[in-house]
């Protein structure tokens, strides 16, 4: 059950658990479905970083908002007149499969956060039941349930399997790998004064590049032709470090608390009460 002490809410809730989201992000558009829905039903190559912000807070809210049922069935909702032709096929954002590639991207999001930025090692059992914990958080958005693996080794098996034989360039996904290739001077925070968004894109750009492609499986970076060297892996690996180091002296409701601070900051600044975190 999600809630407090279960392992989602722990992995979830600490700010971790976002660094890997650049890369779900890139998987999610390398969907052909879902990238096309995203350039051709949003403002993503004018405002690349806009859906990020307008989505993020609202999902994890899912997970933690008393309300959290009600807050996933608003962004199913959401995503109800979505629809269109790609490559000759009908396609539409509520298609159970499109919509669970979303999810499933999270879901491998937090299992990424822990496999490389956690001390520890999650045992079989433990992994077994934080994935029955993200099938019950993607049971709240009241979809099919049809495409959900059993278990954690079949979520595995069929991830990889997307991965390596339905992921594909579009123009949406293309945009954004050339972004977490080369910044192209795109502003990371929302509604900043364009000289403190350019400051601040300017020092994030590079470890933003690292761990976009990074955390990637090795399986898409391969088949996307992502230039990633020995030297990439070096510097990779050196800032993996460098997060299990510091957070080793980082108090737990700090860790806490700063992703709360972020998702209200995101969310306040691009949809009013977007996110409202727990009392």
């Amino acid at each position: 059950m999600i809630a407090p002490g279960s392992l989602l809410w722990k992995y979830a809730g600490d700010f971790r658990s976002l660094t890997p989201g650049a890369s779900a992000g890139l998987m999610q558009l390398m969907y052909p479905p879902l990238g096309t829905a995203v350039a051709e039903h949003s403002d993503f190559f004018s405002d690349p970083f806009g859906r990020i912000y307008r989505s993020v807070p609202q999902i994890w809210a899912s997970i933690f908002e008393p309300d959290a049922e009600a807050r996933a069935r608003g962004i199913r909702d959401l995503h109800s007149g979505i629809k269109g032709v790609e490559r000759g096929r009908r396609y539409h954002a509520l298609d159970p499969e499109t919509f669970w590639w979303a999810h499933a991207t999270f879901t491998w999001e937090i299992f990424r956060s822990v496999e490389l930025f956690h001390p520890e090692t999650l045992t079989a059992g433990q992994e077994e039941e934080l994935y029955a914990e993200t099938v019950e958080w993607y049971e709240r958005y009241g979809m099919s349930m049809k495409p959900v693996p059993g278990d954690y080794n079949a979520f595995r098996a069929k991830f990889h399997r997307i991965c390596a034989e339905e992921l594909a360039p579009n123009p949406a996904a293309d945009r954004a790998l050339d972004i977490a290739l080369h910044g192209r001077g795109v502003s990371v925070l929302p509604n900043a004064p364009a000289l403190i968004g350019r400051a601040a894109s300017m020092l994030a750009e590079p470890g933003a590049r690292s761990d976009a492609l990074g955390c990637l499986p090795e399986i898409v970076r391969e088949r996307f032709g992502i230039p990633w060297s020995p030297l990439d892996q070096i510097v990779f690996s050196a800032r993996r470090q460098a997060v299990l180091r510091s957070w080793e002296v980082v108090p737990d409701r700090v860790n806490r608390a700063a992703l709360q601070a972020l998702l209200r900051y995101v969310g306040s600044a691009t949809r009013e009460q977007r996110y409202r975190p727990a009392a």
